[in-house]
């Protein structure tokens, strides 16, 4: 657990650039590291050289255990975990997070919310320096910048969505979302600011901003990097969460008409390899430099010793949830280990179902994928009652074929005497091959078949209104994580959400 002198929305420009060049360094106090060891803002970044040394080090920090290393996909499951996941690790902050048994001094709420906004204050000090001097090419100017805003943007969305209420257009004015940090902290005294937190109406729409912004200085192409389509799939999630279906129905459109991305042969590879066809935005990793080095990691938790995994054998998988998915589903367990992605674990706490989705510390992690933005054209299509790009069926039907799962609603053919037509060949009943019905529910459950244990659970159950069981409904303060409680005590993100 960190222990800051500051507020983390106030941190410092010296930390900030200390954390850039060591990006995935543990849980030791940033604070106690030499004076030698920082680095000035205004010498770090008044080149080219420098600039983009920072904004590497900004995507090297996603990869932090605090954030996509780890927390920001695991805490959406474990909050929604009800007849999904189980907990069965000896962490007790992420018990205290299953269970819905937070307090305000719960270590991943405190240790998430404080590595973000390390990370929003390098993407200010980046913004901040990028000018015709330092940078005198105009394309890598707007790029850099791009860059600087996906990357601000992409935590801000995942902050709004952890630590305040769902985005209710009616309400979103009114209701705190989190504090909106915009310019850079250079100094004790700015960093000793204190910030109230801004309305959820305000985040969305800066981030928003932000992504208008990147989508009009990325490239089209920007290897491992964010480019303008990773932007564009973004901020299809962002309207969707907003339930702005044209919008997230038309960007989506947009990505999987023209980035390139299209759905890998098996619905492993984009786990077991790097950089596939179907990833638009990953977090890059490796043996040497990942989030799961000591207790933490998204693969250390989900993953047991099957196969040589070494995980721990914290989250298991529930049978009623493995369940949903069809006897021939390779999403599922139907074809076991390393041909499926849910499998029975062995060594410690043996015989329970894992995820294969997360299975060596060293993979990288699928932020996006086009598997996620043909279930959103799908959805936002059946919603306005129209078919840009393709029908919802044919696009949940894509998703399912490469599962090798059955069609949606295929229709049995009947004689005159309504009796199922056996076709000769199969000795199956034939089905019929126009039958192109389908159900928003069936649409829901395809996103929660398919983008299972990246982190979409809770805000999916929310933004749809659904609750999680009879107990929680989708809007319980319970569902929201409680703001650290040393900014509390610093005067800063007030005010406290309820029930902390």
């Amino acid at each position: 657990m960190f222990k800051m002198k500051f507020s983390a929305v106030g941190s410092t420009a010296a930390l900030a650039l200390l954390l850039t060049l060591g990006a995935t360094t543990g849980c030791k106090d940033q604070l106690e590291l030499s004076p030698q060891q920082s680095i000035d803002a205004g010498e770090a970044l008044n080149s080219r050289e420098g600039i983009e040394s920072a904004v590497v080090g900004a995507y090297a920090r996603l990869d932090l255990p605090q954030l996509y290393g780890t927390n920001m996909l695991l805490l959406p499951e474990l909050l929604a975990s009800e007849n999904n996941i189980n907990w069965q690790g000896t962490f007790v902050s992420y018990r205290e997070v299953a269970r819905k048994e937070m307090t305000s001094l719960n270590t991943e709420a405190d240790r998430t919310f404080n590595q973000a906004y390390q990370t929003i204050n390098l993407t200010n000090l980046i913004l901040a320096a990028i000018n015709p001097t330092a940078v005198t090419d105009e394309d890598d100017r707007a790029q850099f910048e791009g860059e600087a805003k996906f990357i601000r943007a992409l935590v801000y969305f995942d902050l709004v969505r952890l630590y305040a209420q769902q985005y209710q257009a009616a309400t979103a004015a009114s209701q705190p979302g989190v504090p909106l940090s915009l310019t850079p902290n250079t100094s004790e005294e700015q960093a000793g600011q204190r910030l109230p937190r801004a309305s959820v109406a305000a985040v969305y729409q800066q981030v928003i901003q932000d992504l208008q912004d990147a989508i009009a200085k990325l490239p089209e192409a920007n290897g491992v990097r964010a480019d303008v389509y990773d932007a564009q799939a973004l901020l299809s999630r962002v309207y969707l969460q907003q339930a702005n279906y044209t919008q997230a129905r038309n960007l989506a459109n947009e990505v999987i008409q023209n980035s390139g991305a299209a759905l890998n042969a098996s619905v492993l590879s984009a786990f077991t390899n790097r950089n596939t066809r179907e990833s638009l935005f990953e977090i890059q990793q490796n043996d040497q430099n990942n989030a799961g080095a000591a207790n933490d990691g998204l693969a250390t938790f989900y993953s047991s010793n099957a196969a040589g995994f070494g995980g721990r054998g914290d989250v298991q998988i529930l049978e009623s949830f493995a369940g949903l998915y069809g006897v021939r589903d390779q999403r599922g367990s139907a074809q076991g280990i390393g041909n499926s992605l849910i499998y029975t674990g062995t060594g410690r706490r043996a015989g329970r179902l894992r995820s294969y989705k997360w299975n060596t510390a060293g993979q990288n992690i699928p932020i996006i994928r086009i598997a996620e933005l043909y279930l959103t054209r799908a959805e936002a299509n059946f919603r306005l009652g129209a078919a840009v790009g393709a029908s919802p069926w044919a696009d949940v039907n894509r998703i399912r074929a490469r599962a090798q799962a059955d069609s949606l609603n295929p229709v049995i053919l009947k004689d005159a005497n309504n009796v199922p037509i056996i076709d000769p060949t199969t000795n199956q009943p034939q089905k019929n091959p126009n039958a192109r019905q389908i159900t928003l529910a069936q649409i829901l459950r395809e996103r929660e078949l398919e983008l299972a244990f990246e982190g979409f659970r809770l805000h999916d159950y929310r933004r749809t209104q659904r609750d999680i069981s009879t107990a929680i409904p989708w809007n319980s303060p319970r569902l929201v994580m409680p703001i650290p409680q040393h900014e509390i005590n610093l005067g800063n993100a007030l005010p406290q959400n309820p029930g902390y």
